[in-house]
């Protein structure tokens, strides 16, 4: 039984003959895809220009408090997650920052999904490393995601600062008090959803890089 493919590409056909307009069909889906993806992220950073700041600005004092990020989330949430840690610990440009990213050791994440299941890999990593002045960025595409929904509760009974960044309608992590601020890529697509989330991150980070630099400027 072959894997059904139609849900990406519903021109491909098993008795596909004509290897020049299958072509064709793939490089105007690759163009349409890209100009989708282009689109959501320009309409979801417009739209998220407050929310960004207003989670940029809190995380600028944290981090002015000697705080740490810590991030986490899912399957391809995972790897935004990675790259936003990343992209703290050693920016482009500014300042490296303290971050942590909660999926990137192996051993620690099979231990705790084994020994006390998988919805607890993130807050019980919490519970070890993080405190008050701390920062905890979490990533899901449904923001239903049971793991990141514990992590948010443990770090707001511990004071850290909570930002969920979801798609669809932000889901349970839209109204969780336990997320100080969500902010939501308003799309049904998991590929772009996922494409656009890693543009929030990147927002946030540039935010916070021009507010630290203005602090130390004295503006």
């Amino acid at each position: 039984m072959t894997e059904r493919t139609d849900f990406l590409y519903p021109f491909i056909e098993a008795d596909e003959r004509d290897a020049g307009a299958l072509l064709i069909d793939l490089a105007e889906s690759a163009r349409g895809k890209a100009a989708a993806s282009a689109e959501l992220r320009r309409v979801t950073l417009e739209q998220s220009a407050t929310a960004v700041g207003a989670a940029a600005a809190a995380m600028t004092d944290r981090f002015a408090r000697g705080g740490r990020l810590f991030v986490f989330g899912n399957g391809g949430s995972s790897t935004d997650a990675a790259s936003l840690a990343a992209l703290f610990i050693e920016p482009p440009w500014g300042r490296p920052l303290p971050a942590r990213n909660l999926v990137g050791d192996s051993a620690v994440l099979t231990a705790l999904g084994n020994d006390v299941g998988f919805d607890l890999v993130f807050s019980r990593q919490l519970m070890a490393h993080a405190g008050s002045d701390d920062i905890a960025i979490g990533l899901s595409t449904s923001g239903n995601s049971r793991n990141l929904l514990n992590a948010f509760t443990e770090a707001a009974n511990r004071g850290m600062l909570t930002i969920g960044i979801a798609g669809y309608s932000g889901g349970e992590m839209a109204q969780s008090r336990h997320v100080k601020h969500c902010l939501m890529v308003n799309s049904d697509s998991v590929h772009r959803i996922q494409e656009t989330q890693a543009a929030l991150g990147f927002a946030l980070w540039r935010d916070v890089q021009a507010r630290m630099a203005n602090e130390e400027n004295g503006r």
